[in-house]
């Protein structure tokens, strides 16, 4: 793997930010064309991060369609252009999430952090699967084709620290907090999130996120129609850390930008210091399970 460029610890000051909402479907290069004019269109808005949504570079369905169109780092197309995208911009970039073949069989859904130089300033494999069964017709099983990954990771910007997840992890608060205890001011939730989930849980759960944490969070997001009849839901996210929404996309491709400032992190924890206040508990007993038939 490419090692990891040293990095300075943050200044914590103001920086503009961009989260893209885009509809990928299953042909990479248009995928990453299509990143790429987002992108470039957010740097021309003033941003200096600027974050991609979960299966920026390829929208599919399936554990043979994905796995077939899963690479190995070394040999993906969309990393080795996302790089090239973020030297040519001088930006620092949260490529969403690629499909990154392991040698279990299986897939990692990898998120990258490119700095403006192209480099590789931080990975993170997304922890927890989403095996849901929403309706009859709705089901999804991601253990199936992604191995989950096991390490909670902060990457040091120089305004600010940003925490990685990915879409499901959103449903695991603890993630989050061992994030902000770490440091982060910021938390990013790249997402392909399903239209009914969306609907009842979206909003409301990023701002939680935001604020049982006092952190700022970026939400770029999948929206639309993809293929095998898969519909995400839309509105990416920035939400201040006192739990505002601070721009939403709706439903329609694009970008939205605001900018964060370290200060309102401090100023939010400082009012309600939760961060500082776990206690020790004992657990209670688990249920036991009904005896079967």
């Amino acid at each position: 793997m490419t090692s990891v460029p040293a990095v300075t610890a943050p200044t914590r000051a103001p920086v503009t930010v961009a989260c893209a909402q885009l509809t990928a479907g299953d042909d990479m290069d248009l995928n990453i064309a299509a990143a790429g004019d987002a992108v470039r269109r957010a740097r021309d808005a003033g941003a200096r991060l600027v974050l991609l949504p979960e299966n920026v570079a390829m929208m599919t369905l399936g554990r043979d369609r994905v796995l077939a169109r899963a690479r190995r780092e070394a040999d993906h197309p969309a990393l080795a252009a996302f790089r090239d995208l973020a030297r040519e911009c001088g930006i620092w970039l949260h490529a969403g999430t690629l499909g990154i073949l392991r040698e279990d069989g299986r897939a990692a859904n990898r998120t990258y952090v490119l700095d403006p130089e192209g480099a590789i300033a931080a990975r993170y494999d997304k922890i927890h699967m989403f095996d849901v069964d929403l309706s009859e017709t709705e089901r999804y099983r991601e253990s199936e084709t992604f191995s989950p990954g096991d390490r909670a990771v902060t990457v040091d910007l120089p305004w600010l620290r940003l925490g990685l997840s990915v879409c499901y992890d959103l449903r695991f608060a603890a993630l989050y907090r061992t994030l902000a205890q770490a440091g982060a001011d910021a938390l990013a939730v790249p997402a392909a999130f399903t239209v009914p989930t969306g609907r009842a849980h979206w909003h409301v759960l990023l701002r939680a996120r935001a604020i049982e944490t006092g952190s700022y969070v970026l939400a770029p997001a999948q929206t639309g129609a993809h293929p095998q009849d898969r519909r995400t839901y839309g509105h990416a996210l920035i939400i201040g850390p006192w739990g505002e929404v601070l721009a939403d996309a709706g439903e329609t491709p694009g970008l939205i930008t605001a900018t964060l400032d370290p200060a309102e992190v401090d100023a939010a924890r400082a009012k309600v210091p939760a961060l500082i206040h776990d206690r020790p508990f004992s657990r209670p007993s688990p249920v036991p399970a009904p005896p079967s038939a």
